[in-house]
Order: C-alpha cells, then sequence, then structure tokens
C-alpha cells in the first residue's frame, strides 16, 4: 500500500482530491494533508513523521510547487509526485514538467485518471523504492536478569546523551508487562506506547507530542499501565522503530529480557544491544544463556556485555567474570545504591557529578564522540569509565547497518 501525502493551499481543492482518493484505500493511505506550501521545516518534520512513497502536489502556484519538489530530492531519493490542477492546460503542462513531474490529474479527479497515475508511480516505487535515511541510531538494554539493573542503565544513560548539545534523545519503555520507566520518573502522562503502535498511520508530530513526556531534555515514552494480555506484532514495533530513527538522534530501548518477538525485531534495528549483568553467578549462566540465543540469531556482533554493580564486595573481580562468560566486558559500573536510591525517590537521574553519574557522562561521550557541556577530566574518564583493551576480541563492536 503506497503511503501518501497531500500538499495544496486550496482546501476544497485538497478536500475533493482526498474523498477521491478514499475510493482507492486498497491501494493507498493518505497519511497527512497539508493545506499551505509547507516551510522548510514543517516539510522535512513531514518526511519524517511519515515517509511518503507519492506526494500528490498543487501547482496552483507552481512557483512554490517546484521548491517543494527540489527540497524532497534533496531530503530522500525516490519520492514520487503527481501534480494536481484545476484543468490541464498548456501552461500548467510546461510548468509541471519543468518541475520533473510527470503524471497531473485535474478536476474532476475521475477515478480512471487517478488509477492511471497511481499504476505509472507505483512501477516506479517499486522498482527504486524512495530511501529514508536514518537520522538516529538505537542502543537496547536486555537485562540477562531481572533486577540486574538495566532499566537504571537506560534512563540514566539516556539522560546523560540528551545532555550532549545537539542531540535530541528518547527513552522507551518497551517492556509491556512490567515497565517502571513511568514509576521512576512520576510521569503523569497517561498517554503510552500502544498508542503510538495502534496509530502508525496517523502518527504525526502533533499526536507525537502528546504521547512522550519531557524530562529535562529527555523525551520519554512509558509503556503504560500493567497488561500482560497485550499482543504487539513485531511489524509495528519496526514502523515505530523506523519512525524514532527518522525523528531522533539516539533511541534507548528498556527491553524485559523475555526476548519476546517484537523485542527480537527491536534488537535487529539496534545499533548496539546492551547486555546487563551483574557478578553473581545465576546472573552470568543467563547472559550466557542469551549470548548463545543471540549468536543463533546473528545477533550477538551487537551485544555489548555492561558488567553492572560492580564493588570492592563482589565475589568475582570483572577479570573472571570475564573468564566465565568467555567474551569481553565492555563496561563495568560501579555498585552506588545511594545515588541510585536518592534519584529513584525524587524521581529524577542519578545525580550527574555522582561517581555514578559520572560513569553515565562518559559513556554518552564515548557513544557519540562528542565533548559534554561540562567535560569532566580525562583522568576522571579513565577513572570511572572502565573500557578494556581486548573488548573488541570475541565480541565485534562495529556498527551494523540497520535495516
Amino acid at each position: 500500500m503506497l503511503r501518501t501525502v497531500i500538499i495544496g493551499p486550496d482546501a476544497r481543492q485538497a478536500q475533493q482530491l482526498h474523498n477521491a482518493l478514499n475510493a482507492l484505500a486498497n491501494e493507498l493511505t493518505v497519511s497527512r494533508v497539508l493545506l499551505a506550501y509547507p516551510d522548510e521545516g514543517e516539510l522535512i518534520r513531514t518526511l519524517r513523521a511519515h515517509a511518503p512513497e507519492v506526494i500528490f502536489l498543487s501547482f496552483e502556484k507552481s512557483d512554490f510547487a517546484m521548491k517543494v519538489v527540489e527540497r524532497v530530492g534533496q531530503e530522500v531519493e525516490g519520492v514520487q509526485f503527481v501534480a494536481y490542477h484545476r484543468d490541464c492546460d498548456a501552461v500548467t503542462l510546461r510548468e509541471i514538467m519543468r518541475a520533473g513531474v510527470r503524471e497531473l490529474v485535474a478536476e474532476p479527479f475521475e477515478l480512471s485518471a487517478l488509477i492511471e497515475s497511481l499504476r505509472n508511480v507505483k512501477a516506479l516505487v517499486e522498482q527504486k523504492p524512495p530511501l529514508y535515511t536514518a537520522k538516529g541510531r538505537i542502543y537496547s538494554f536486555l537485562p540477562a536478569k531481572a533486577g540486574s539493573g538495566a532499566t537504571t542503565m537506560a534512563l540514566n544513560l539516556s539522560a546523560a546523551l540528551s545532555r550532549v548539545p545537539d542531540t535530541r534523545v528518547l527513552l522507551s519503555d518497551l517492556d509491556l508487562s512490567s515497565g517502571i520507566l513511568r514509576f521512576l520518573l512520576k510521569i503523569r502522562n497517561e498517554h503510552a506506547i500502544m498508542e503510538a503502535l495502534d496509530h502508525m498511520n496517523e502518527l504525526d508530530e502533533n499526536l507525537w507530542q502528546q504521547l512522550v513526556t519531557t524530562v529535562a531534555k529527555l523525551d520519554v515514552l512509558h509503556s503504560g499501565p500493567l497488561n500482560p494480555n497485550v499482543r504487539v506484532e513485531p511489524s509495528q514495533v519496526h514502523d515505530l522503530a523506523q519512525f524514532w530513527l527518522r525523528n531522533y538522534d539516539v533511541v534507548c530501548v528498556d527491553l524485559s529480557g523475555n526476548l519476546e518477538r517484537y523485542s527480537l525485531e527491536i534488537l535487529r534495528d539496534s545499533q548496539q544491544v546492551f547486555l546487563v549483568c551483574t557478578p553473581e553467578v545465576p546472573s552470568l549462566h543467563l547472559t550466557r544463556e542469551k549470548l548463545a540465543f543471540l549468536r543463533t540469531l546473528d545477533l550477538d556482533s551487537r551485544v555489548v556485555i555492561v558488567l553492572n554493580r560492580v564493588s570492592k564486595q563482589s565475589l568475582l573481580t570483572p577479570q573472571q567474570v570475564q573468564d566465565v562468560l568467555g567474551v569481553p566486558v565492555m563496561y563495568n559500573f560501579i555498585n552506588d545504591y545511594q545515588a541510585v536510591n536518592t534519584a529513584t525517590r525524587a524521581g529524577e537521574f542519578v545525580d550527574p557529578k555522582s561517581k555514578l553519574g559520572l560513569q553515565f557522562t562518559g559513556l554518552a561521550a564515548s557513544l557519540l564522540n562528542r565533548p559534554m557541556v561540562e567535560t569532566p577530566s580525562k583522568r576522571k574518564f579513565l577513572e570511572f569509565l572502565s573500557t578494556p583493551t581486548q573488548a573488541l576480541v570475541g565480541i565485534r563492536s562495529g556498527a551494523p547497518s540497520s535495516r
């Protein structure tokens, strides 16, 4: 089914075209109607929100229409245009051809003409689908065992990433059976991720802003109330992930650890998967089990082992944990119960000036290879962020391309 957008300044004419296209609902879906020629910002937001394959563009004002065609071509290749107009005279045809548009439908938008134009543009779309370049990257957080601290990791790393200048970050709770991000941040917004999944065809920047809650500089999409019976198709999650990638620089996704089918879809769309464990035997056993399973799906190259709650009292040292797992431990995070508990009671992030907060700050800067607003000294980076030199052995840490 073709995804389409209508752009034109005449509300009556646009509505007439929309009504005519409704008769072809099995062939296309109209995602958005813009009743004005958009400026550059609105046009780009529309492209990223709806990823249209075909744009019905009014040529009532040809200069404005040609600017739209030019700007869309700069943003994404392969989008097809169908011009529409009150009539089909020679002057109109010349203007449309100058813009590189080959299809024209005129009032009263007869069904046969629409079918013919759609047949032509559909063939071009199938031959060369529009390639919407992903703006961002997804980092998934997968607990080896319940209580490993993956949610704390996702929450505070995403907060640290959002403090990097010019970085738009989303934190999404995809633990649909027992997600707690809403509780941890004391979010009152009732809207949740299931609404986004249920309204993918209508999802735009206006609806999206109602669904997310902005905490400091971080957008948060929580999982909603407890619902063990929720059913989500992997294709829904993939489509939502593509929306995220077009609109955010970084998306952090907190997963349940149960490896649901929709969770596997997110793992496939992730640049890296942080598998979070603790230096305890049951946690390490499940870490090995999950690594083995992810290896069967060819996802092990995206996995980064994070050893959480490391302390002098730990039964196993990071090196011993690495020996047990048989793969490198990429990052070690200290056990700072007081900092986490203080943040939880306040509904806030861990203090970025604490030792644990500095670790999140260092990892955020490392992932983006960009400085923070207040950059800790190099000594503090090395002190609080543990990155073994052998970390590239055993687990390939190269960034995979998103699907």
